[in-house]
């Protein structure tokens, strides 16, 4: 069994203050968490990793909790502040990181449990865990249609294509900084928020939400039709994002793959594709930079 260490002053919000995941899956990883000491990667098991100590990391299933293993993975996220339901520690594992890792999660508020080799062996899959496993509940995302009741003028970025969890924190640090409603992301095929997401975005997932749309196309033809001028950032647009007019009004920016841009469809439904100019030594942008340029210029024209 498991045994619980007594936790500090917690200075995180409450559950209910938190938009990032739902109640119940805090409440369903606490109540696992006191019973059996052992938790569960969503509905499917992972294969195993044959990583070194040092190279370890996350962890995840496509829905449910994910596990952050490894002792510098997991101190470098709890560092991050990205929101954990309880830390596994393996009985008589102590180093400098893991007693930081304790003490990060101790002043979080994160709850700190005691396990055993074979508990965690079991939790990971017999993954390398390095004797320290942290569980991030799974994120609750928004509706599309939550992201119209925020902000005037409005501006959402949508995401097409865009696979890297790392991006998709850097877009959604850019829209903090740059006063977007929140992003769109589709259901399938494309970055989701996990423990590296929070990271990159360095805490502002907390404030900026991430939606998540069946279809893509059928909800920017949504947001047409509550007035929202669609504009699709590709190389072949033929107007600069900086000279785009409408980026005044309420907008939705569309944002591509690096490389393979937007999908035929996605283009399609855009009502103008916009470009960034670039000299001649370079023939595209990482999303998440283009994404941050783009709303950059976005901004200083409604300024």
């Amino acid at each position: 069994m498991a045994k619980r260490r007594k936790k500090g002053p917690s200075h995180t919000p409450k559950a209910e203050d938190r938009h990032w995941y739902g109640n119940r899956q805090v409440a369903r990883a606490a109540k696992s968490a006191t019973r059996t000491g052992t938790a569960t990667v969503g509905s499917r098991r992972t294969p195993s990793s044959s990583a070194p100590a040092e190279r370890t990391g996350r962890r995840s299933a496509p829905e449910g909790p994910e596990l952050v293993t490894g002792r510098n993975p997991v101190v470098e996220a709890l560092r991050a502040g990205i929101p954990a339901s309880a830390l596994y520690v393996m009985t008589g594992a102590s180093d400098d990181r893991v007693r930081e890792s304790i003490k990060l999660a101790t002043d979080a508020g994160v709850p700190l449990l005691e396990a055993g080799r074979t508990e965690l062996d079991r939790m990971t899959d017999r993954a390398v865990h390095q004797g320290i496993v942290l569980q991030v509940p799974e994120y609750r995302y928004a509706h599309p249609d939550d992201l119209l009741q925020r902000g005037t003028p409005q501006l959402i970025v949508a995401l097409d294509g865009v696979t890297d969890p790392r991006n998709l924190g850097a877009i959604v640090r850019s829209a903090a900084a740059f006063g977007a409603n929140g992003v769109l992301v589709p259901e399938r095929r494309a970055a989701g928020v996990t423990a590296g997401a929070w990271k990159t975005s360095a805490g502002t997932l907390a404030s900026v939400p991430v939606a998540r749309a069946t279809n893509l196309v059928r909800t920017l033809k949504s947001y047409q039709s509550a007035g929202l001028f669609v504009a699709g950032l590709d190389a072949r647009g033929a107007v600069g994002v900086g000279d785009l007019e409408a980026a005044s009004g309420p907008l939705v920016l569309v944002v591509g793959s690096e490389g393979k841009g937007l999908s035929r469809l996605v283009a399609e439904t855009c009502d103008l594709l916009v470009t960034i100019p670039m000299g001649p030594k370079a023939e595209s942008l990482n999303a998440g930079v283009a994404a941050g340029i783009a709303m950059y210029e976005i901004s200083r024209r409604r300024s």
